[in-house]
């Protein structure tokens, strides 16, 4: 049978089509996940059969859905039909060194599912329609009502923070640094990787006390406890840490007023002199715009917040009253916008 060749008409329609099912790929990896299919599949191709008795499915449904993650680029199959991993599907594995296994579970979470329908009135009103669907913004819900929510989204986290934190780790210039501050730092995968490439440095973990009540073992009772603060509190609020250099790694992506409120708290407990090293992706240093576009538009819906540009940040770290130095890559798809308190005295 001859190949399908489309016209150019027909290849735009294709691929409006194809963005317009991207629901679908979510809740296929979704699926794949929930069923253990990541974990079913193991060195070698296996039948469809195989694998339906190993995850307990129908064989039809779930050669079904493998088939629509092998379209996807997820598993492959072989000529005589049976399915096997690739670099990608392998990522679904929640003992991949990379896994994003709860990351995804995070973007597709059903608490997020509703928000979506109603993207076209935030970008209307440019407010967030969260809490006006569970009476409260996000991270206040997830903590006060969903707990179940709340380890999804910190696992989530900490595997996203697996995939850059050796790299922003090497990145940094700790050379005349005693005390590294890592303000909102959630589990502490970035502080625990920073201190094992600085052994002469201590740290500090601050964050909200239900997400630092999950801290890294490592952080708490491992080889690293001696040498860590483990501090609970809201940033918005305060930042009762004294440190030379405080790490704010993709925090200031919610409103403004609370961006500004988080720096100035930092700018009032630091030393003059001390370093600012903010940590996010960059819209205008960005290798993955379409994540970073979806996160933002996530952070509108969410809370009203957003992703930057480096101006927009340097206007940030301005407000909360510190002197901006300047911005450069980490290796990652973070880049790292640095400031330093200034002496009030000068």
């Amino acid at each position: 049978m001859d190949e399908f060749v489309l016209s150019p008409e027909l290849q735009a329609v294709q691929k409006i089509k194809e963005c317009a099912w991207g629901m679908v790929s979510t809740s296929v990896l979704i699926a794949a996940i929930r069923l253990g299919l990541p974990e079913a599949v193991g060195d070698e191709p296996a039948t469809a059969e195989a694998l339906a008795n190993k995850v307990g499915a129908e064989v039809d449904t779930l050669t079904r859905l493998l088939d629509a993650l092998e379209c996807r680029g997820v598993f492959v199959r072989t000529s005589d039909g049976r399915y096997g991993h690739n670099e990608v599907s392998r990522l679904l594995r929640e003992d991949d060194p990379n896994s994003v296994s709860y990351l995804v579970q995070w973007i597709g979470h059903p608490l997020l599912w509703p928000l979506w329908p109603r993207l076209d009135e935030s970008i209307r009103t440019g407010e967030a329609v969260f809490p006006s669907i569970y009476g409260k913004y996000v991270f206040d819900y997830i903590h006060e009502d969903d707990p179940a929510a709340g380890m999804v989204l910190g696992r989530g986290m900490t595997q996203a923070s697996n995939h850059t934190s050796d790299a922003i780790a090497r990145s940094l210039d700790l050379t005349d640094a005693t005390v590294v501050a890592d303000i909102g730092g959630g589990q502490g995968q970035l502080l625990k990787t920073v201190l094992e490439h600085h052994p002469a440095v201590r740290g500090v973990l601050f964050d909200l006390p239900p997400v630092v009540a999950r801290a890294h073992a490592d952080l708490r009772t491992g080889p690293l406890a001696d040498r860590v603060e483990i501090v609970g509190g809201d940033c918005r609020a305060e930042v009762p840490v004294v440190a030379d250099v405080y790490l704010v790694k993709n925090v200031l992506e919610w409103d403004d007023e609370s961006s500004v409120a988080t720096l100035a708290n930092v700018v009032a407990s630091a030393r003059p002199g001390a370093r600012v090293v903010v940590i996010q992706s960059l819209t205008d240093h960005n290798p993955e715009p379409e994540v970073t576009t979806a996160l933002d538009l996530l952070l509108l819906l969410n809370g009203a917040g957003h992703k930057h540009s480096t101006g927009q940040v340097r206007a940030l770290l301005e407000r909360g009253g510190l002197r901006y130095v300047g911005v450069r890559p980490t290796g990652t798809f973070l880049s790292s916008v640095e400031a330093v308190v200034p002496d009030p005295s000068r």
